[in-house]
């Protein structure tokens, strides 16, 4: 077996940062792009037939080493994450225009969102978040799809309190709909509100992760904050508030037309969902998916979808979700 040297270190620092410990970054990219890569002194080499036999995957796997390679060199630190998205987004056929200066920029010009109470800071982390939060600054009604663990409504929030702390808006609105997900919230106590805030836990995580949980109290107790069932939006105008319906694939195409036109002055609206994962009855069409086709042509509304390659949970996520679409396509 013959091989060809596909990429070339000009020092052993640059190669050790490639490489990571006991080679564990080149052994995911060879693992990720189904290659098999070798590292002698100085290079990393690949079996010559891959140019023969298939030269655009060649042309590919050469185009992404390089890339990694030009962002240590720039001095960007680039973890198992970052290795995953940035192979995703060239193996991706829809990204076939990507050029490499494009993601380049990206990592190096990251957006920063807002430092969590803790000091972390929230950036976006695919390019797909960037183009969300692009779309935060430049629309007042934005539809995000897509499935768990891309951001949707984490980077919202975020973006929310962002303001919130900036004194652009007054208040933060927070709602869902109140449709069973299998479960019944029959049997849980109290009126609707507390039947649906359960359903709302990853909302307040977040909240806490960003203003502590003392801050968010008070918050909600002056009404800075509010959290609740969509129906409480029922005939009022939001002024000077930051607005999120979470879970919209569950509402009807009523309550979504009730929802959007509660939008007031200097306010914005974040509307996300999940379009495979609908738990209303059969013969009630999702608000989500009816709005983000007759709405799509409006100025000052913008749709931002989410895919697979945005996933930011445990690189298998991006897989399985990649398993479920290939079936729900051949349906």
């Amino acid at each position: 077996m013959a091989f060809e040297t596909i990429l070339e270190f000009e020092n052993l620092d640059l190669e050790k940062n490639f490489l990571g410990p006991n080679n564990q970054k080149l052994d995911l990219i060879a693992t990720e792009l189904n290659v098999k890569l070798n590292h002698i002194s100085g290079a990393i080499t690949i079996d010559q037939a891959i140019n023969k036999t298939n030269e655009s995957l060649f042309i590919k796997i050469k185009y992404i080493l390089n890339v990694i390679k030009e962002l240590l060199c720039r001095g960007q630190q680039i973890e198992e994450r970052d290795i995953i998205h940035i192979i995703m987004l060239f193996v991706n056929s829809e990204n076939n225009d990507l050029t490499a200066e494009e993601i380049l920029d990206f990592y190096q010009n990251k957006k920063l969102v807002l430092n969590t109470f803790e000091g972390k800071k929230i950036i976006a982390k695919t390019l797909g978040q960037k183009k969300y939060l692009d779309a935060l600054e430049e629309a007042n009604i934005i539809f995000v799809t897509g499935s768990a663990g891309t951001g949707k409504t984490y980077l919202a929030v975020a973006y929310a309190v962002n303001l919130l702390k900036k004194n652009q808006i007054k208040k933060i609105i927070i709602t869902r709909p109140a449709v069973e997900a299998g479960e019944k919230l029959g049997f849980l106590p109290g009126d609707l509100k507390d039947k649906v805030d359960p359903y709302l836990i990853p909302i307040y995580d977040a909240l806490y992760e960003f203003l502590g949980k003392e801050n968010v109290d008070k918050y909600i107790e002056k009404n800075v904050i509010e959290i609740a069932p969509l129906a409480y939006m029922r005939g009022r105008t939001l002024d000077n508030a930051f607005i999120i319906l979470d879970e919209a694939q569950n509402t009807t195409s009523n309550q979504m037309k009730m929802f959007v036109t509660r939008l007031g002055f200097r306010s914005k609206m974040v509307i996300t969902g999940d379009v495979t994962q609908i738990d209303l009855p059969n013969h009630f069409a999702s608000g989500l998916q009816e709005a983000t086709m007759i709405l799509k042509d409006i100025p000052g509304i913008k749709h931002i979808n989410f895919t697979k390659y945005d996933v930011m949970r445990h690189p298998i996520v991006a897989k399985i979700i990649a398993k479920y679409e290939e079936k729900y396509d051949k349906i």
